[in-house]
């Protein structure tokens, strides 16, 4: 039996995802948390053959929170499953730790398949994603590619309207903290301010 965790502050999407597994015999859901931080407790309390976890929820959230349950259960799969497009983070979260990752339109099938491929150690990603993990070092991307994990949340949480107090209390960083990743961000992209940031979000899709 495949014991699941499933991670998603949408309790319509955790209890969907809850359905979709009911009609498997060999997939049992065996926890379920609002929030990264959780999702962690429940990993350091239980064992879990793969857990799903959405990108952003309240708390420990993103690739913090696949670093934190990687490090905690090395040996756990983690399948992302995210409303945000592959192209913005499907690198990024396998280089983390993930194992595998799905957006949240994609058929229930492809979630079964993922999950069994997953618990049998396997990788579960897009030939598109591949050939971008693959390629990834040559740094042919675009300039975003190129930032550290922290300052890739720190760019998205600022072009979704976040203040650099309210990241830090996100991130559990200092104000000041923030501000050089901001810096970093804006010097690295060559943007003037949050402005732009937004704006060079919006047409990377990256909200």
């Amino acid at each position: 039996m495949i014991r699941v965790l499933i991670a998603d502050d949408h309790e319509i999407v955790r209890d969907g995802l809850k359905r979709i597994l009911a009609a498997s015999a060999d997939l049992q859901v065996a926890g379920e948390a609002a929030d990264g931080d959780q999702a962690l407790a429940l990993v350091r309390a239980n064992d879990y053959n793969v857990a799903v976890l959405d990108m952003s929820m309240p708390g420990l959230a993103g690739l913090d929170l696949i670093k934190r349950l990687k490090a905690e259960k090395p040996g756990l799969g983690l399948l992302v499953l995210s409303m945000h497009g592959e192209q913005q983070y499907a690198v990024r979260a396998l280089k983390a730790g993930a194992s595998g990752y799905l957006t949240k339109d994609s058929a229930a099938e492809q979630l079964l398949v993922a999950l069994r491929k997953i618990a049998a150690g396997g990788v579960h990603v897009s030939d598109a994603a591949a050939a971008q993990l693959i390629l990834g070092a040559g740094g042919d991307g675009p300039p975003h590619t190129r930032l550290s994990d922290r300052e890739f949340e720190v760019l998205k949480l600022l072009a979704a309207g976040s203040t650099p107090g309210d990241i830090a209390r996100r991130l559990h960083l200092s104000v000041k903290t923030v501000s050089t990743h901001k810096a970093r961000v804006q010097e690295k992209l060559g943007l003037a301010g949050t402005a732009e940031l937004v704006r060079y979000a919006l047409e990377h899709k990256l909200l």
